[in-house]
């Protein structure tokens, strides 16, 4: 092998090696005590969670941290407090599951407030319309998501209403992991998504008959929007709202439970 190849070689391999490598070193570390005091501030449930499913949540935050690059924006002061919130809630969506670490994501850009974000419609006549909308969360297809701190640490007008945008965000990053953004997630078997596309669709068009009719509904009526965004507004339900989703929904609450190999209902409080 000549000198060159021999070179290309090596450099593969330390691209390939070396964060491996970085990444046992973290994993291997101990679990910060001041991380653990953020989780118990900002994570509600997390004190009451099974001692494994929180170890398993370290270990998930932790690579969370390590993979991932958080980006300060409009003046935030990026802080511990803010990684550790946000990796922690992201990370129960992986709890129990052979899974990555959100593989395609790569940034996590934080505002103070909600942001504000251009949009562009085109109407039936193909006129254009370009408007500002203010966000408090946004998953892309281009491996970030954004979020507005206010919006993501204790929220008492979010907590009661059952809603978490962090939650929200990173469920449409696990449905976009098939390829495409439409409300399911990648399942084990051919079996598993069609119980999950007759429940999913029998509960979806539930909520739009409820919504039509002005009847009050367990889930948050933005997931009327499409499927992707019923997938987004149910998993909040169902980490958020364990007890009602599974009174009242009890074959979807079954679904998202089937998914994520975990029962909030048994750390509610």
């Amino acid at each position: 092998m000549g000198f060159l190849a021999a070179l290309v070689v090596m450099l593969v391999l330390g691209f390939i090696v070396v964060p491996k490598l970085r990444l046992h070193y973290v994993l291997a570390q101990a679990f910060p005590s001041k991380y653990s005091k953020i989780l118990r501030k900002n994570l509600p449930g997390y004190s009451q969670m099974p001692t494994d499913l929180q170890l398993q949540l370290k270990r998930r935050i932790k690579q969370f941290l390590f993979e991932k690059t958080f980006v300060a924006c409009d003046d935030l002061v990026m802080s511990d407090e803010v990684k550790v919130t946000i990796a922690g809630k992201a990370c129960l969506l992986l709890l129990n599951r052979e899974t990555e670490i959100f593989p395609k994501l790569t940034h996590v850009l934080v505002y103070p407030h909600p942001f504000v974000a251009p949009r562009q419609k085109t109407s039936t006549g193909g006129i254009v319309t370009h408007t500002n909308q203010g966000l408090s969360g946004e998953s892309w297809s281009d491996g970030r998501v954004i979020l507005a701190w206010d919006q993501v640490a204790r929220n008492p007008e979010a907590e009661a209403l059952g809603q978490d945008v962090v939650l929200h965000e990173f469920a449409h990053q696990l449905d976009s992991e098939t390829g495409s953004t439409n409300g399911a997630p990648a399942l084990r078997s051919a079996a598993a998504y069609k119980a999950w596309s007759q429940v999913m669709e029998a509960e979806y068009t539930n909520l739009l008959r409820a919504i039509e009719h002005q009847e009050a509904t367990t889930i948050d009526p933005y997931g009327a929007t499409n499927p992707a965004e019923f997938f987004a507004v149910t998993t909040e339900a169902f980490f958020k709202k364990s007890q009602a989703l599974a009174y009242y929904h009890p074959a979807l609450y079954e679904q998202l439970r089937r998914f994520y190999q975990v029962d909030p209902r048994e750390w509610a409080r």
